[in-house]
């Protein structure tokens, strides 16, 4: 099965090779037909702490690093 590859943008970049990426994704409601906005903040592995607030980033499923961390970056 392939990795989940997904775009978003760093909202915190406060802890030590950890950054926050905020992934929105827009998709139509299944009965309203209503377009949706979700969103969700994932805890992303980020080893040389090259990115800030505001950065967008691409962001690749990976193993388990610590308890809340199962992404890492691809674009490196």
């Amino acid at each position: 099965m392939s990795k989940k590859i997904l775009n978003g943008n760093v909202i915190r970049d406060q802890n030590d090779k950890t950054i926050v990426v905020l992934v929105k994704r827009k998709y139509s409601h299944p009965f309203f037909g209503k377009v949706i906005t979700s969103s969700k903040k994932y805890h992303v592995h980020d080893e040389k702490n090259k990115f800030k607030i505001g950065d967008s980033v691409k962001i690749i499923e990976s193993k388990p690093i610590s308890k809340m961390k199962r992404w890492e970056l691809l674009n490196k």
